[in-house]
């Protein structure tokens, strides 16, 4: 496993990152000491940037990585957290708050939570329209001031936030959606961040599981959310995993699993950008890991390309709630006002 600094100012993390927020129900159940037994497997394996949000599970995810960190070296992980998600009791989200007093309450929640003294890298999990991104990342830069921040980091944000937000404090990454059938970030985004010197921690690499070559129509099990996300609705799936059956081709002929080829294609495009993988077991970590030794060729990406084109899914990668305040989705010129965005984000159960 290679590790490599993250942007101009982040720290050195390994080339894949565990995104844990799959060990906290999200998908449906899971099992506790799996899901700790994987954490402690991509730790061995040389994974260090494990991937979180206090809004996940309600606190669960932050509770199980401190449980399944408290016999390892505090400078052997590093922590990424995303906050400002709202919930109610019944799971459902209820908006984004990034008023500088929550960011520094969202942190302390957080911290204790983890069990930690610091958090490597912190970031809004969406950018509140109702509060300007200065004042969100300037209280997030009063934590690193006082040490209980490494490293700032944005999520799901346009270029012009990018720069605006860079402005106030060096940015080490922008987690954001990229994957064979997300690549809204090629117009514009990954070329903004790329002049200011900000990496890419890539998630939704093989889109929820849709690319992955693992799920199918009978896989969904109760309280999966995915059951609200557009790509995997009745009149949309079918075309989706056409794409699958495509890849599965390519896949097949170079000796390794479709979810390998979908990874191996965000490594190819950029040693800037570190795919966050979701494994919820260790056998998909071993899967996962196995990516690392796939060489694309020119002619590997030009057929991996006329199997994926871009723009070839079928349906948002959100339900229309959430769509609506995704900053770098460009969607929120016409809503501006506070009052217009509460109505809009206490309507929604997707997923962030």
């Amino acid at each position: 496993m290679q590790h490599f600094q993250v942007g101009k100012t982040g720290p050195r993390i390994s080339q894949i990152g565990l995104g844990c927020m799959g060990m906290s129900g999200i998908y449906g159940p899971s099992d506790r000491a799996e899901s700790i037994a994987t954490i402690h497997a991509a730790l061995d394996a040389g994974i260090n940037l494990l991937d979180t949000g206090d809004f996940y599970g309600m606190g669960h995810n932050e509770l199980l990585i401190a449980e399944a960190l408290r016999d390892v070296k505090r400078e052997d992980a590093i922590l990424s957290v995303k906050f400002g998600g709202l919930r109610d009791p019944a799971g459902g989200w209820t908006g984004f708050d990034g008023r500088p007093q929550a960011v520094k309450n969202f942190a302390a929640y957080s911290l204790e939570r983890l069990g930690v003294d610091y958090i490597d890298i912190y970031r809004p999990a969406r950018l509140n329209p109702a509060v300007p991104i200065e004042e969100t990342i300037g209280a997030v830069a009063d934590l690193v001031k006082a040490g209980y921040i490494k490293h700032i980091g944005l999520s799901e944000v346009g270029s012009d936030t990018i720069r605006r937000a860079a402005a106030v404090h060096p940015i080490a990454d922008l987690q954001i959606e990229y994957s064979l059938i997300s690549r809204g970030i090629e117009d514009g985004i990954l070329q903004t961040r790329r002049e200011l010197g900000i990496a890419i921690t890539a998630y939704g690499v093989l889109s929820r599981g849709l690319i992955s070559g693992h799920w199918t129509k009978e896989s969904a099990q109760t309280g999966d959310w995915r059951a609200y996300s557009p790509r995997f609705q009745a009149e949309n799936v079918d075309r989706n995993l056409a794409l699958v059956e495509a890849l599965k081709k390519i896949a097949g002929a170079k000796s390794v699993t479709v979810a390998q080829i979908a990874i191996a294609w965000v490594l190819a495009q950029g040693g800037d950008i570190f795919p966050v993988i979701g494994a919820r077991h260790r056998d998909r970590l071993t899967e996962t890991l196995g990516a690392l030794e796939i060489a694309l060729s020119k002619d590997d990406l030009a057929a991996i390309e006329q199997a994926v084109p871009k723009g070839a899914a079928a349906g948002d990668r959100y339900a229309a709630v959430q769509m609506a305040h995704l900053d770098s989705e460009k969607r929120l010129t016409s809503m501006r006002r506070p009052r217009a965005i509460a109505s809009i984000l206490l309507t929604g159960r997707s997923s962030i």
